[in-house]
């Protein structure tokens, strides 16, 4: 369970001064995933892991002396259902934070409805930065810190020069692969020798493996997401498109996406990620016991899942250090807050309400999990950074 390193007490402070879903004994707040649909293979560990801390939250006295309710709902992998679903958490019931969502396009959908009743999410999934809003903290890492930095370690560990973009039609994958173009082109002196996106849940890649067999590239810097996963790294291995003869760098595999993928159809590659299941300290070690106790001894933790779990913890600490549930108060004591307890080791909210967080890759093994091989030092987050936009 994590220990929060900043307390304060609600003495003397307005607790609840706007209206929000806020009792003498509960406060309400939302759940906005993609419980089904193509997302909800990626989805479903977020959902997950904001329930483990919020129950243990609970377990240890709750907010504010308060008991954390949570109201549900389904995004379903549809864009205009996640906004639909947004604006009846924060107009009818409410709630006083979110903490939702996986794809940049359900971000998107749902930010003005944020910003206009304003309300606070708490987002879980690495993205492509060039955003900041005061209505989100986000907790997963923004491009800098994922992108450019695996762009870095794949062309000097493997020498790379020439990479095959690919990822999902949609907003992330497209905005990633437009800032790993530049970075590949403008600093490390590299050749993008084919780009190519594929609708959310296509299952059919042959035209692409024989285009990689042709191209021969250094590096395929994959941003496939959700079940899609399945299809393309099976097909891949059919068509002999192994480690043992090429290196694959991917953005949006975790231990997740693997459980439906298999390990063996994957070992070897590698994902550029800020955490991992296996990571050896006593914070995670507690955190996968209490996942696994929950969920199951199968159950696995992927990357936004760990970010997901940060969510509560987070929130939990700004509001105790404000004194209120008001959302502007929340968010101006959200700004510095450390947390040396989350799984993925230390973590501080940098005053443009991302985290500073580490970078590492994983490598594949067989039976699901990967093998950390690299780790950066602590990144400040720079959603804006220059030359990229």
């Amino acid at each position: 369970m994590l220990a929060m390193s900043v307390f304060a007490s609600s003495a003397g402070a307005e607790v609840n001064s706007t209206g929000l879903a806020v009792t003498d004994t509960e406060v309400i707040v939302g759940q906005l995933h993609s419980a089904t649909g193509t997302m909800a293979i990626s989805e479903t560990g977020s959902i997950q892991a904001e329930r483990l801390a919020i129950e243990q939250i609970n377990a240890s006295g709750g907010i504010l002396g308060r008991q954390i309710k949570v109201i549900q709902e389904d995004g379903a992998s549809d864009w205009p259902t996640f906004a639909e679903k947004a604006r009846k958490l924060l107009e009818r019931d409410k709630v006083a934070a979110v903490f939702g969502c996986w794809t940049s396009a359900s971000r998107k959908a749902v930010l003005p409805i944020f910003e206009k009743e304003n309300g606070l999410l708490y987002y879980p999934t690495f993205y492509e930065g060039l955003e900041q809003s005061k209505n989100v903290i986000y907790t997963g890492q923004e491009a800098t810190q994922q992108i450019l930095a695996g762009l870095d370690w794949v062309a000097k560990e493997k020498g790379a020069k020439t990479f095959y973009l690919l990822g999902s039609d949609y907003i992330w994958p497209r905005t990633s692969m437009k800032i790993a173009r530049k970075h590949i082109e403008n600093v490390l002196g590299g050749q993008v020798v084919g780009e190519e996106y594929y609708p959310l849940g296509n299952t059919q890649f042959g035209s692409l493996t024989n285009k990689i067999k042709l191209k021969k590239p250094d590096v395929i810097f994959a941003a496939v997401v959700g079940g899609s996963n399945v299809a393309f790294y099976k097909q891949l291995k059919a068509a002999g498109i192994t480690s043992d003869k090429q290196t694959l760098l991917t953005l949006s595999v975790t231990e997740d996406e693997l459980l439906g993928i298999g390990g063996e159809n994957m070992a070897g590659f590698y994902a550029s990620m800020k955490y991992f299941q296996s990571l050896d300290n006593p914070n995670n070690s507690e955190f996968v016991k209490a996942f696994k106790a929950k969920y199951g001894n199968d159950a696995v933790i992927g990357d936004v899942t760990q970010a997901a779990y940060l969510g509560p913890w987070l929130w939990k600490a700004a509001v105790e250090k404000a004194g209120s549930f008001d959302v502007d108060k929340v968010v101006a004591a959200s700004a510095g807050l450390e947390l040396d307890t989350a799984p993925e080791g230390y973590v501080k909210v940098h005053e443009n309400q991302h985290l500073w967080s580490k970078t590492r890759i994983g490598q594949v093994q067989a039976n699901g999990q990967f093998a950390v091989v690299y780790e950066s030092d602590l990144i400040e987050p720079n959603p804006f950074p220059k030359g990229y936009q």
